[in-house]
C-alpha cells in the first residue's frame, strides 16, 4: 500500500480552485487501486491535510499524471499559501478494524 500527503496551507480560492479540486477527488476515487482518504486540520487551522491511500504506485501515478491535477499544481500558487507532499510505502498497517480510511 501507498500514501500520498498533502498539506497545505490555504490562500484564497475561487470558483475554478473548487472545480479543479472536485474533479481531481472524483479522478482520485475513480482510479482501480484507489482505498480511501482523510483529510486532517491543525488545532488552529492554519494547515489542511489530504491523505490518499493507494493498493500501488501505479494507482498513484494515475492521479499524478491526471489533467486536473496537473492543472492544479501548475497554478497552485494562485490559491495556495504553501504545500507539501510525501509520497510513501505503508509497511504494516494495523487496528482493531473498526477505522478504514474513508
Amino acid at each position: 500500500m501507498f500514501s500520498s500527503t498533502f498539506t497545505f496551507k490555504a490562500g484564497q480560492y475561487d470558483q475554478h480552485f473548487h472545480r479543479l479540486d472536485q474533479q481531481i477527488a472524483e479522478a482520485a476515487r475513480a482510479i482501480p487501486g484507489y482505498l480511501g482518504e482523510e483529510t486532517w486540520q491543525s488545532a488552529d487551522a492554519a494547515l489542511i491535510q489530504n491523505i490518499y491511500y493507494w493498493e500501488s504506485e501505479a494507482a498513484l501515478l494515475q492521479l499524478i499524471n491526471h489533467p486536473a491535477h496537473r492543472e492544479a499544481k501548475a497554478k497552485q500558487e494562485r490559491w495556495l499559501d504553501g504545500y507539501r507532499v510525501v509520497i510513501a510505502k505503508v509497511i504494516r498497517e494495523y487496528g482493531d478494524g473498526k477505522l478504514a480510511p474513508r
